[in-house]
């Protein structure tokens, strides 16, 4: 059995992380779309960074897979400033433009756990975990979020430790475990 420390102590570990971990979509050929792509992998958040993303949708020619990209890594910067809902009204863009992107998914289920949604994020992280993304560890992070925010701690501790599994240098999925004790428990007759 699985048990975390207490619900108040886990909706404070999510408040921590304002909608969870971002995964961003590697956009290259030059220009203000990789730009904008190089600013969400790098981790940035400040607002010029998000011009270049606005130039890039505005004037470049993009394939739909760059142009749904763009939108995504436009939604992570505006994640990172806590500002959700164009967040994601940039992930639902990427979705509808190229709904087998699974960061647009992912992000869009970030951005519903910033906005403490744990029920509705859980179908779109689900789907993006579906349709394969770069960063499988963030999004099974966001998951144990959403399921701590949801008091299911055995659950969340199963996604933390999947996350993990596959990014083992990544140290919040460690932190988050030493959170949690498990027992087993024993069948009596």
């Amino acid at each position: 059995m699985v048990r975390g420390l207490s619900i108040l102590a886990a909706l404070a570990a999510i408040a921590a992380v304002p909608g969870g971990a971002h995964g961003a979509v590697t956009v290259i050929g030059g220009g203000m779309a990789e730009a904008c792509s190089r600013a969400a992998v790098d981790g940035r958040s400040d607002r010029r960074f998000e011009e270049f993303c606005d130039i890039a949708l505005e004037t470049e020619f993009m394939n739909a897979r760059d142009r749904a990209g763009t939108h995504v890594n436009r939604g992570v910067l505006r994640m990172r400033r806590a500002e959700y809902a164009p967040a994601i009204a940039d992930f639902d863009l990427a979705v509808k433009m190229k709904p087998d992107l699974g960061e647009g998914h992912v992000n869009r289920g970030a951005a519903l756990i910033g906005q403490r949604k744990y029920a509705e994020s859980l179908p779109s992280i689900d789907r993006g975990l579906e349709l394969g993304v770069e960063e499988p560890a963030k999004a099974y992070y966001n998951r144990a979020l959403a399921h701590e925010g949801l008091e299911d701690a055995r659950s969340a501790y199963l996604d933390y430790q999947k996350a993990q599994e596959l990014a083992p240098e990544w140290a919040a999925p460690a932190e988050q475990l030493t959170r949690f004790s498990v027992t087993t428990r024993t069948e009596s007759n």
